[in-house]
This record gives C-alpha cells, structure tokens and sequence, in this order.
C-alpha cells in the first residue's frame, strides 16, 4: 500500500489541524494505521494507532484527550484530528500501515510510510 500524508501547517497554540492519509491499493482495509511524529534532532515517536476496522484506537499520553485518528474504509483514508495544540507538537507528522495484529507502537512494525507533513506551532 502507498501512503501520503497532507495537512500539515503552521497554527498557534490552543488551534487545531486535520491531518490525512490517502492510501492507495484495495488492501487498505487490511492494515491497522498509525500516525507518528518526528521532531529535529529526536526520534521518531509514537502518536496514535487505529486498528483496521476502526474499532480500536490507542494514544501516546501526550496527546491523549487533544487528538483523535479515525479512517475510512471506503475512501482509503485516515485522519488525525489535532486540537489544542502545543508547541511542542512541532513537528514531521507521519501516516504508517502494519500488519501486525494488536497495537503496534514501535516504528519498526510499520512496513510502510507516507512522505510526512510538517506541523508547526507557534507560541
């Protein structure tokens, strides 16, 4: 499955953002997706995960109560609502597909990736 992230942009603390994920490929339905988030000089770190159905979300708890994912089967796409942002959500956000059954927090168990979208917060 192909992965392409868009959304991104510049807002100040306390606004909100809507990032997408447009998936190609019929499997997409298949694939349990996660969103993570890569600041400079940092790792790439977990942001939330949805499982294939939409049946099961999970949050890092820095985010947990601010952001929502969702997905829509029948478009082939997921989304990461961002409310109450801060500045140190700054950062490259990006769309993941796994495979692996259960939630999937690690980078490594991501077999496919979007390009990323940069999401700055002023202060």
């Amino acid at each position: 499955v192909q992965l392409q992230a868009s959304g991104g942009g510049l807002v100040q603390a306390g606004g909100s953002l809507r990032l997408s994920c447009a998936a190609s490929g019929r499997t997409f339905s298949t694939y349990d997706m996660g969103w993570f988030r890569q600041a400079p000089g940092t790792e790439r770190e977990f942001v939330a995960t949805i499982s294939w159905s939409g049946g099961s979300t999970y949050y890092a708890d820095s985010v947990k109560g601010r952001f929502t994912i969702s997905r829509d089967n029948a478009r082939n796409t997921a989304h990461l609502q961002m409310n109450s942002l801060k500045p140190e959500d700054t950062a490259v956000y990006y769309c993941a597909a796994t495979g692996v059954s259960g939630p999937a927090y690690r980078a490594y168990e991501y077999a496919f990736w979007g390009q990323g979208t940069q999401v700055t917060v002023s202060s």
